[in-house]
């Protein structure tokens, strides 16, 4: 029986079983995720710098889309031409948004997404600078095609890098207060329509121009601060960058950077990279759908709205001082969308807002007097801009980083398309009815509502790819 016994080894002292185990654990590696550490991290100083930049141009390049519907009234009358003539310049304008979007959001997905960006908000400055010197109209809009192809490889590539740097548990939010900023270039643009008009300032559309333009070349400076973004890095197998880049983000956030034994571990990568692979078919042209609708939708009224308060109005609601209320009310429907896609999901919330949409502009359709079309107008802007904010919350966590940028580039292509045909091809039918076409946009964005409830996924709270 005292073979049987089980013989216990002698217990080392205290001190001496610690110096045994930190010696065994300086040999072992541990490993963490991008999320992972981000989530460490928090939503903190970081993030709100990185808001606050890419916030500012966010404000700028809503300036250039919009000034648009501002600044056709005075360009027409510089070089003498109708008001849909000047609108060419938004034609030109989407056009070069609907190129700049997927060709820079490809690009930002295979160079890195500072560089494309870097690019894209000097040229943003510059050539927007230049439409302020435009001898003559050819030259403008050939100016205004640089300008929008440089604006729309920003906006995509912006939401990319913004989501890959946000925590999951409150990215959703985070993306919306960065659309919020869309709201803020609405106010400025249209404030500044107003003092000008106001103040019967020559050729107008120049003062608009430059207000446009010289903020993006103070973007393009602040622009330096940022990182490339770690899951970029990752993906790129730079892992000692991407490690240096989130060991900022802890410091800048309060917290103590990664232990020297910690390697940044890459998540599996999927199986379906592109956008149109099997996996990500149904989601993509879903999604890709919504944009068009909503976009045609969009542009269609704030394009045109302003051209026909400032040259007839509906009774009280005239002029730009109401073009003003309408930015106005898009702020508080960011804050619902902000509110509603960590609380409801991002699904719900963009439904609802859909829903929302569509029925103010039916509202509209129907209105017979003045109180009833401004209350109409105050709730699409309200909606629509909810819409907006639900989408890029919602699209950038469809794809994994392979793809992220690329998907959004190509979503924002599908929203020029929408904004390219907006001041064209809806001049006529404009024309005849306003009231008509925006019935249409209320069925369009009914169709956006069918389409939103069929995609397949709820990417609330959940980690990124």
């Amino acid at each position: 029986m005292e073979n049987d016994r089980v013989v216990t080894p002698p217990r080392l002292p205290l001190g001496q079983r610690n110096d045994i185990t930190e010696r065994r654990s300086s040999f072992r590696t541990m490993a963490t995720t991008v999320e992972e550490t981000l989530a460490r991290a928090g939503a903190g100083t970081f993030q709100k710098r990185l808001l606050g930049i890419f916030g500012f141009v966010w404000a700028v390049d809503a300036m250039q889309v919009l000034a648009v519907g501002f600044t056709a009234p005075s360009i027409a009358q510089s070089f003498g031409l109708t008001v849909p003539e000047a609108l060419q310049t938004g034609t030109l304008f989407f056009l070069g948004m609907l190129l700049g979007a997927s060709g820079f959001g490809k690009l930002a997905d295979r160079i890195g997404r500072r560089r494309v960006l870097l690019v894209t908000v000097a040229c943003d400055g510059l050539f927007g600078l230049l439409s302020v010197i435009a001898p003559s109209f050819g030259a403008l809009l050939a100016l205004r095609f640089l300008t929008g192809a440089a604006v729309g490889g920003t906006l995509p590539v912006d939401y990319a890098m913004m989501a890959e740097f946000l925590p999951p548990r409150s990215r959703g939010r985070w993306l919306v207060l960065l659309e919020g900023f869309w709201a803020i270039g609405t106010i400025v643009i249209a404030l500044a329509a107003w003092i000008a008009t106001t103040a019967g300032a020559a050729e107008a559309w120049r003062w608009l121009f430059a207000l446009t333009a010289v903020p993006a070349l103070i973007g393009f400076w602040l622009r330096f601060w940022v990182p490339e973004s770690p899951m970029f890095l990752l993906r790129t197998g730079r892992a000692g960058e991407a490690k240096g880049v989130l060991d900022r983000v802890l410091a800048t956030n309060g917290h103590p950077p990664l232990d020297d034994r910690v390697t940044v571990a890459a998540p599996p990568a999927p199986a379906a990279l592109g956008i149109f692979s099997p996996a990500l078919r149904r989601r993509s042209l879903l999604m890709l759908a919504v944009w068009f609708l909503v976009s045609v939708s969009y542009y269609g009224v704030f394009t045109w709205t302003p051209v026909r308060l400032a040259n007839e109005g509906f009774g009280f609601v005239r002029g730009y001082g109401f073009v003003v209320l309408i930015a106005l009310a898009q702020v508080p429907g960011y804050a619902l969308a902000a509110y509603g896609v960590e609380r409801w999901g991002r699904k719900p919330t963009l439904i609802g807002f859909l829903l929302l949409s569509s029925a103010a502009c039916a509202l509209f359709v129907i209105a017979r007097d003045p109180v009833t079309i401004a209350a109409a107008l105050l709730a699409m802007s309200f909606a629509l801009l909810g819409t907006w904010g639900s989408l890029y919350a919602f699209t950038p966590e469809l794809y994994p980083t392979q793809s992220r940028a690329t998907g959004m580039g190509a979503a924002s292509a599908m929203a020029r398309l929408g904004g390219l045909l907006a001041p064209s091809a809806l001049a006529l039918l404009v024309a005849q009815s306003f009231a008509t076409a925006v019935g249409l946009f209320a069925a369009l964005l009914l169709l956006g509502t069918l389409a939103a409830s069929l995609v397949d996924v709820e990417t609330r709270a959940k980690a990124l790819a």
